[in-house]
């Protein structure tokens, strides 16, 4: 949690800093932009699967005879890595059929506004986060410093909702807290002949949130409930999400190797 918004902004009330305001949190996105926008180059994690975002932000694109789907974005001004991975692995942008929402942060959706023009693909979100994706504003926070670009949503999802490009298919589970219509994504693919569950998790932090005596959005506190007694039935051997140090991506990275047990299982 060191590199990620809520650690900084838990970092500096430890340290006896004032609290999370206006000025606070623009502090905070300054220093983590840095490691958050920071280049890294794209790899395949597993079966279709690849790692096309930042080294400090995960972006996903999942490839597919009939078309691509792109799970998240990155930051605003790191849009262009995206565009830059996904050609660097030999892989087309307009072959993006979906853009799929974890939730709707400026972190995780700096770049949807930018890629559906580009390349004309539905941007799918859960229910409650498309008032947030079509204003660009976080939830119970009007501060200008974590607004993104707003995209229109061409289609919203609830539980065990599915979407699909050609073979792709997908599943929607509703973890929310995080944000209202925090999404989790699985998928079963196959490598070597073995079929993988891939979880790629929305988030179970508070972040900027407020629960108590003001909450961020009515409901919250039994949002976080529901996901924490829920999440642990979403199945799967293969963890993934929207920061790379929620499972341990460099580590795991540095594992690939030929003929060698693939690190992400």
């Amino acid at each position: 949690m060191r590199t990620s918004l809520a650690g900084a902004v838990a970092a500096l009330a430890l340290l006896g800093a004032a609290p999370a305001g206006a000025q606070t949190i623009r502090d905070a996105l300054d220093r983590l932009r840095v490691g958050w926008n920071a280049p890294t180059s794209p790899f395949r994690v597993i079966g279709p699967v690849h790692y096309v975002g930042t080294n400090g932000l995960a972006s996903y694109l999942i490839t597919g005879p009939d078309g691509h789907v792109l799970i998240d974005t990155v930051m605003p001004e790191a849009t262009g890595q995206i565009r830059a991975n996904i050609e660097a692995l030999g892989f087309k942008l307009a072959d993006i059929k979906l853009l799929l929402n974890t939730h709707a942060h400026l972190d995780h959706t700096g770049g949807f506004a930018d890629l559906k023009r580009e390349t004309g693909a539905a941007l799918v979100v859960g229910l409650k986060d498309k008032p947030l994706m079509e204003s660009g504003t976080y939830p119970g926070n009007p501060d200008a410093a974590l607004g993104f670009p707003a995209a229109t949503v061409d289609r919203t999802v609830t539980d065990g909702d599915t979407v699909s490009v050609g073979p792709l298919a997908l599943t929607a589970h509703a973890t929310p807290g995080h944000s209202p219509g925090c999404t989790t994504w699985t998928m079963d693919v196959e490598e070597a002949g073995r079929r993988h569950g891939i979880v790629f998790f929305c988030s179970g932090t508070v972040a900027l949130n407020r629960l108590a005596p003001n909450p961020t959005y009515p409901g919250i506190v039994e949002d976080y409930e529901r996901t924490f007694a829920t999440a642990p039935s979403i199945r799967g051997d293969v963890l993934l999400a929207p920061h790379p140090e929620m499972y341990g991506m460099a580590a795991k990275r540095a594992r690939i190797a030929p003929g060698a047990p693939n690190p992400f299982v």
